[in-house]
């Protein structure tokens, strides 16, 4: 897959998961405040997949695939400890990206030999 096909199908999945945030708050499944946390979740689940997709083809001069999933962990985890933040409950909130940073460092430092 060529870069630009992924540049667009990221730029698909960027609003699809925009349409998803608004259809649940339409649902009066969530608050109006956690429309952004959920697109920030939803938006790092894709970037664990695009991650994989670059890890399974690597190319020289690029993002490397461990990359784009660290950058999709932290998304996760931002979004993740602003929806616990936003229902009040910040200690859960701060744990949640002391482990996602904890683990993004231990697997680092797995993957140099």
């Amino acid at each position: 897959m060529s870069e630009s096909n992924r540049t667009l199908l990221t730029i698909g999945v960027f609003f699809l998961t925009i349409v998803v945030a608004i259809l649940l708050y339409a649902a009066q499944l969530i608050d109006w405040p956690l429309i952004v946390p959920v697109v920030l979740l939803l938006s790092g689940l894709w970037m664990l997949a695009l991650g994989a997709i670059r890890e399974s083809k690597p190319v020289k001069y690029e993002r490397s695939g461990f990359s784009t999933m660290a950058l999709g962990l932290v998304a996760i985890a931002v979004g993740g400890a602003w929806f616990l933040a936003v229902l009040n409950l910040w200690i859960y909130a701060i744990v949640v990206i002391l482990i996602v940073v904890a683990a993004l460092a231990i697997a680092a430092a797995l993957k140099r030999k």
